[in-house]
C-alpha cells in the first residue's frame, strides 16, 4: 500500500512538473494581447496587427504583407514614417532614416518586385523590379502586385 501511494505521488509530482514545463515554453503570448471576438473565440490580436503596414506611394496606397522580426518591430514603432525615397539602378527606391533598426541580413541572391528591405541598419528599399543580387538585406516584407514606379523619386508614406 505504501509503495503504491510512494508510486502515485512521485506520478503525480512528475505530471504537475510536465505541466509546468510545457507552460513555461508559451512565453511569445501574454495575456494583454488577447481578446475574445463576439462568437467567444480567442484571438492573438498582436499578431493581426502585426501582420500588415500600409504605404503611401506618391499618392497611391499599398500593403505590405511583413515579415515576423524585431527590424519589423522596431519599425512599426517609429510609424507613421514620411520620406521621399530616392530612385537608384532603374529597380529600387531607397532613404535613409535617421535611426539605425536591428539587422539579420542575408543574401536572398533573388530579388523580387514588390519586396520591402533594409539595407545596412537605416536604409529602407522597396523594389519595384525583379533581378539577381549579390548584396545583403534584411526582409522587411513584400508589396503585392507592385507596379513599375518609374525612374523618378517618389514621396511615400508608411504608416499603420
Amino acid at each position: 500500500m505504501k509503495r503504491k501511494r510512494k508510486i502515485i505521488s512521485v506520478a503525480v509530482v512528475f505530471a504537475l512538473l510536465l505541466s509546468m514545463v510545457a507552460c513555461g515554453n508559451k512565453t511569445d503570448v501574454k495575456t494583454d494581447d488577447i481578446s475574445s471576438n463576439t462568437s467567444g473565440e480567442t484571438l492573438n490580436t498582436k499578431e493581426e496587427t502585426s501582420e500588415t503596414m500600409n504605404v503611401n506611394i506618391n499618392g497611391t496606397d499599398y500593403v505590405i504583407n511583413l515579415e515576423d522580426n524585431a527590424t519589423v518591430r522596431e519599425l512599426c514603432g517609429k510609424l507613421p514614417l514620411e520620406c521621399d525615397m530616392q530612385e537608384l539602378n532603374g529597380n529600387e527606391k531607397y532613404v535613409y532614416v535617421d535611426f539605425s533598426l536591428p539587422t539579420d541580413s542575408s543574401n536572398p541572391k533573388h530579388i523580387s518586385a514588390g519586396d520591402v528591405m533594409l539595407f545596412g541598419d537605416s536604409c529602407l528599399v522597396i523594389f519595384y523590379k525583379s533581378f539577381n543580387t549579390s548584396y545583403s538585406y534584411t526582409k522587411i516584407g513584400h508589396i503585392d502586385n507592385l507596379p513599375d514606379l518609374g525612374n523618378g523619386d517618389v514621396k511615400v508614406k508608411f504608416y499603420k
